[in-house]
């Protein structure tokens, strides 16, 4: 009971210093936004009420961390966009003594750059690299449940280092009869501990989001419906040297932010199509990943994302192929297993 009321008194401090929180400025630690998982990456990369069985989905939302994937192991390897690679591994597990809890790896990769000096002259090559380790707890109160992740992230560029603590604040509501799911998360709420070098301490990357997934009773589909950033709401960027149309008058007239378009951006759907235990097919469109990285002139499928989920025994396995521009996409694969079907029960701690 001590940590159900610890978890609700974290919520609710959060939402007073997300009251105060800046909202403008640059922010670091980006790579804490990348979907973890293929299953998150395939409705849309943002998604917080989608997943009770999954245990990768507590890195997108602790509160659905809810017993169903005890024991559960999983291992992520997104082929990014060009030579960046990105692996995450999570494990959840349960006991008397210790609770529901889950530990998690995140490790981003951007390959080797060519180091030269202020001349040009070439001398060697350096690596860039990001991580985070993270523990979560959760604990369910009837249909409510509660939970939060600590995070210590670390960002590595030719041997400097920044390093921020961080922590993730989710609950969902599970409907106990027509298949309704919701979600509120605050996601990476936590402070820079050392900056690069002799640089100044940056803001992190928060963002607040609200979701449902509904399954309706008999109907071998869910649907999702997911907000974020919703501590700010002008999330619009207008290019200021692209040209804009002409009015009757030859006059160049400039794009403006619109109601309807800044209201848009802040919303992902996603769907699954539930063709059994063993088979699933998703699909998600990200309409601010499409805003802001769709080329006009070659069209594209800029913010869509697809994604399948096979069973096999003990093992699923989940791929996702997301787009962001005429470019490049990038590909996840997911493998999870569950180790209760290897091991005997082992006794509780």
């Amino acid at each position: 009971m001590q940590k159900r009321l610890f978890l609700f008194g974290l919520m609710i401090l959060a939402s007073v210093q997300v009251v105060s929180a800046q909202v403008g400025g640059r922010y670091v630690f980006r790579f804490l936004d990348l979907p973890t998982h293929a299953r998150q990456a395939a409705l849309g990369g943002v998604n917080i009420s989608s997943g009770l069985e999954d245990v990768n989905s507590v890195s997108a939302n602790p509160g659905l961390m809810q017993g169903k994937a005890n024991n559960h192991l999983s291992f992520t390897h997104l082929n990014y966009l060009s030579d960046i690679g990105q692996n995450n591994l999570q494990y959840a597990f349960e006991s008397n003594r210790l609770g529901r809890n889950a530990i998690g790896i995140q490790y981003v990769n951007y390959g080797d750059f060519v180091q030269r000096d202020e001349t040009g002259l070439e001398e060697g090559t350096f690596q860039v690299r990001d991580y985070a380790v993270t523990l979560s707890h959760a604990a369910t109160i009837e249909h409510f449940t509660l939970g939060a992740t600590a995070k210590v992230a670390v960002s590595n560029i030719a041997g400097d280092q920044a390093v921020a603590t961080l922590v993730d604040l989710g609950g969902t509501f599970v409907h106990p009869e027509n298949g309704l799911v919701v979600g509120l998360a605050v996601k990476n709420l936590g402070v820079m501990l050392k900056p690069y070098g002799d640089g100044e301490r940056e803001d992190m990357p928060l963002d607040i989001q609200l979701g449902a997934s509904y399954k309706p009773e008999h109907a071998p589909f869910r649907l999702s419906l997911t907000a974020h950033n919703l501590h700010r709401w002008d999330i619009v960027y207008l290019d200021p040297n692209k040209k804009g149309t002409l009015n009757e008058n030859n006059e160049e007239v400039k794009e403006k932010k619109t109601f309807g378009d800044q209201l848009v951006r802040h919303f992902v759907v996603g769907g699954e199509l539930l063709l059994g235990p063993g088979f699933h097919i998703r699909g998600g469109y990200n309409h601010l990943r499409r805003k802001e990285l769709v080329v006009e002139s070659a069209g594209g499928m800029a913010g869509f994302s697809f994604g399948t989920s096979i069973k096999v025994h003990a093992f699923r396995f989940d791929y996702t192929y997301a787009k962001f521009h005429v470019a490049g996409a990038s590909n996840y694969l997911t493998l999870t297993t569950d180790l209760n079907r290897f091991f005997k029960k082992a006794p509780e701690l």
